[in-house]
């Protein structure tokens, strides 16, 4: 422990024992779960679901002539879907300090309230250099939230319950994925004086704002100031999550050995290695899906109901992720690498048929719809093996840099000359999601041989006693630091 903690330690010794003491029983704790699950996931996947929604308006804007009335050429439009992510990168690291420091489920609520404001700006953009301009502040509005809903899963559940509840607040973007193309074909078909990519900036952006701030008064900080669990409910909450040895109790302080723990920990790399391979096809397809599916042989309006389908496929895939995680041990990065290899059948699928068969290139299109359900996981990952609240804050930022990063590159591998096939865009997507299996599977490697090595220096982790983990998490150690930590596969 550091030297300026002596004179806390009567303070955290109180409150060590009310945690241990707070032991519920089987009933209780499923009561309480339950409690969580139905306060926090909802409130998250619809969230989740406005950020999907809003991100990926700019294309189906494309497809309500808003490329024609801004008069954008050549690549004016892959800057614009570009540069949404150098907001994103921007803020990424700004955004995991604020996190740690201040309230997280009021910052988080405030966020996407002025992401919602910045969104209906984009109704009066008249040209190429406004429109580049509120994508840019969208990203680093947009930036809080999938990191804070990362911690916040770390902080209410069990290492074991984390992939479930990830996959089901990413949910929102699967639903997201179904019913945006629809909403913009419904606002497609509004005769108004208005313009129809206008009409849909305006009203995403409305919702939005109004979403921001219910999220202020409902989304809890941490399990200590859940407005929904009286104390004895906090203390079980605390006590249920210890276990995972990351660090739910230690908000507030931002350590800056815990910063540097993150940047040398070759998990991270190999995290931030998948996250931006992974994300070059996730910057291309999100700007340029509808667009390519309209270069199949389809009208500007069935494009974006062609687009919904995919996102069935996502639905199913996060149902089958949840119940992996749930009876199959060592299946989450089995499972990224499964749902990958959906993606990269369907870019063979789109390179190879011949243009004759639009449908089954179509189909490739749909394949894709599972790729995306790797993030969530991923993101489990690191509320379940990074431990210390600053490194684990930081590692999401990390893997959020190389989120953007990604998206950055991969509309500029769609050419605007090569439009609507996209021949470069199509192979560097190729390339992308194979460079992304490569590091999944060195991060599995890395994992399996750290446990064993720990097993055999330190013997096995279920050994230790329950009091020595809640000691540790109060002492804010990270999992390199923790002897018992073993790594979840």
């Amino acid at each position: 422990m550091e030297k300026n903690a002596t004179p806390q330690q009567p303070a955290i010794d109180a409150q060590v024992i009310g945690v241990l003491q707070a032991e519920a029983t089987p009933e209780e704790e499923k009561r309480i779960l339950r409690k969580i699950d139905w306060h926090i996931i909802p409130v998250m996947g619809l969230c989740y679901m406005l950020q999907y929604m809003d991100k990926v308006t700019l294309g189906y804007a494309t497809q309500l002539n808003l490329r024609q009335d801004l008069n954008l050429h050549g690549s004016e439009y892959s800057w614009c879907s570009s540069v949404f992510y150098f907001g994103y990168l921007f803020w990424s690291w700004p955004s995991s300090y604020i996190s740690v420091r201040f309230p997280l489920g009021k910052y988080l609520g405030a966020s996407v309230a002025v992401w919602g404001l910045v969104l209906l700006t984009h109704a009066w953009c008249k040209s190429f250099a406004g429109l580049l301009t509120a994508r840019l502040f969208l990203g680093i509005t947009e930036a809080a939230v999938a990191p804070g809903f990362s911690l916040i899963t770390g902080m209410f559940y069990k290492t074991s319950e984390q992939p479930s509840r990830m996959a089901l607040w990413f949910l929102g973007n699967a639903v997201a994925n179904v019913v945006s193309g629809l909403i913009a074909y419904a606002i497609g078909r509004i005769d108004s004086h208005i313009a129809s990519w206008k009409l849909l900036f305006i009203i995403l952006g409305s919702v939005t704002i109004f979403y921001g701030i219910v999220l202020v008064f409902v989304l809890p900080d941490s399990p200590s100031k859940a407005w929904f669990l009286n104390d004895y409910e906090k203390k079980i909450a605390l006590h249920r999550t210890l276990e995972n040895r990351t660090g739910v109790m230690d908000e507030g302080e931002f350590k800056v050995s815990q910063m540097l723990d993150a940047l040398t920990d070759p998990q991270a790399w190999l995290l931030v290695g998948y996250s931006l391979t992974q994300n070059i096809p996730n910057g291309g397809f999100s700007s340029f899906s509808s667009i390519i599916i309209n270069g199949f042989g389809f009208s500007e309006l069935n494009s974006l109901l062609l687009s919904a389908p995919s996102g069935l496929l996502q639905i199913a895939a996060i149902v089958g992720i949840c119940l992996t995680a749930k009876y199959v041990k060592k299946s989450r990065i089995i499972t990224m690498i499964v749902v990958i290899l959906f993606a990269l059948v369907g870019v063979i699928l789109m390179n190879t048929l011949p243009d004759s068969n639009r449908w089954g290139r179509w189909v490739g299109i749909f394949l894709l719809g599972p790729f995306a359900t790797s993030i969530p996981i991923s993101l489990s990952l690191i509320t379940s093996n990074v431990g210390g609240f600053t490194k684990k804050a930081t590692v999401s930022a990390m893997l959020f840099v190389a989120y953007c990063t990604g998206n950055i590159i991969g509309p500029q591998l769609f050419l605007s000359d090569e439009a609507p096939k996209y021949p470069t865009g199509l192979r560097g997507v190729l390339v992308g999601f194979a460079l992304a299996i490569f590091f999944l599977i060195l991060l599995f490697i890395y994992y399996e041989y750290e446990n064993r090595r720990r097993d055999k220096k330190y013997g096995p982790a279920h050994l230790q006693a329950e009091a020595d983990y809640v000691t540790e998490d109060f002492m804010n150690l990270t999992d390199r630091q923790i002897p018992s930590f073993r790594y979840t596969l």
